[in-house]
């Protein structure tokens, strides 16, 4: 019996097996078993407003119907990585368009007025045609090595009208009488020293003509 029982209690025991480790951790499949990763989105990044650079016309009012020449300023600021500091302006009354070179330092007329905001200054010339009809004209400007622009506003106004009062003969010289005076003029100008003599001698003759006659 004691044979038996340990027979029995020997074949009833489980070997015991080498042990499966286990997995630790959250983990998304996908139904193929094929582990995913979920995208994240990036933040768009901010847009940077540069200001609007200043900008001026010398002169800013020209005449319609004349050849003008119109000086364009800008505060350009100093490009950084070797850019030339130069600019560019555009408008619809320039035969073409502008290139603006630093103004150099001490220059003369013309000079820009007012505030600069610690940026030098670029200058150029355009001529506007004497086709250009009258109206106002927007003057663009971009700085070519910062890409800052500007705007200013071109007027092309009509001529001033002559006075209605304004001779149309030259005044007459000096010398009494009628000294350059017009054939066809009538003048009631007084006669000068030698008329005066003239007519004088006239009325004397008749007068002695006169008296001549009565004698006889």
């Amino acid at each position: 019996m004691v044979g038996l029982t340990g027979c029995t209690a020997s074949a009833e025991t489980t070997p015991s097996g080498t042990p499966t480790p286990t997995a630790t951790g959250t983990a998304t499949t996908s139904p193929s078993g094929t582990p995913t990763t979920t995208p994240t989105t990036a933040s768009p990044r901010p847009t940077i407003t540069r200001p609007t650079i200043q900008v001026q016309l010398n002169p800013d009012r020209v005449t319609a119907g004349q050849t003008s020449t119109v000086w364009i300023l800008a505060n350009c600021p100093l490009p950084s990585g070797g850019p030339a500091h130069t600019g560019t302006a555009t408008s619809r009354a320039f035969v073409s368009g502008a290139t603006l070179n630093p103004v150099p330092a001490g220059s003369s007329s013309p000079a820009p007025t007012g505030a600069a905001n610690g940026s030098p200054w670029v200058r150029g010339s355009a001529e506007v045609g004497g086709t250009v009809k009258r109206g106002s004209y927007t003057v663009n400007v971009k700085c070519d090595g910062t890409n800052d622009m500007g705007t200013a506003t071109l007027r092309v106004v009509a001529g001033e009208a002559l006075p209605t009062n304004v001779p149309t003969k030259a005044p007459r010289a000096g010398g009494g009488g009628t000294y350059a005076q017009d054939v066809s003029d009538e003048s009631s100008i007084p006669l000068g020293p030698a008329g005066v003599l003239i007519a004088l001698a006239l009325a004397g003759g008749i007068a002695f003509a006169v008296k001549r006659r009565n004698r006889a």
